[in-house]
């Protein structure tokens, strides 16, 4: 049995509460839901923007995944949260943008957007991930 490893990176906001930002095992790389906070100072940034947040928030997940030895290329599935509908837009448009930049092989990781109240006001997206690493 291969021990799981917690991934801690500076490059994404210190979690603030009893959770990882990263779970390594066997391979298998769960990224916990990044919003778009600073990483030094986890203040949230960007408020209204969703554009920003967006970039902010995939910003985020990528250092956890690069913490963990792995590259953007190494994820499998995203899965993004919105607190609107009518936000989708804007977000897709965003997001493709960022993909285009990041994964050069354009073999992009599957999607699941999901419409729900986050845990901060300021909030208007989160995304966590799953990559394989190795």
């Amino acid at each position: 049995m291969s021990d799981k490893t917690e991934v801690r990176t500076a490059g994404a906001p210190t979690p603030i509460s009893t959770f990882s930002q990263g779970v390594l095992k066997n391979g298998f790389l769960s990224v916990s839901g990044q919003g778009p906070q600073d990483p030094t100072t986890a203040e949230y940034l960007y408020p209204g923007d969703l554009t920003s947040q967006t970039v902010r928030t995939l910003d985020n997940v990528k250092a956890i995944v690069e913490g963990a030895g792995g590259t953007f290329e190494d994820v499998v599935s995203l899965r993004v949260f919105l607190t609107q509908r009518s936000d989708f837009a804007e977000m897709n448009a965003i997001y493709e943008t960022w993909m285009l930049q990041n994964v050069p092989s354009g073999v992009f990781p599957t999607r699941t957007t999901i419409f729900v109240e986050l845990p901060n006001e300021a909030m208007l997206v989160e995304i966590d991930a799953l990559a394989v690493l190795g």
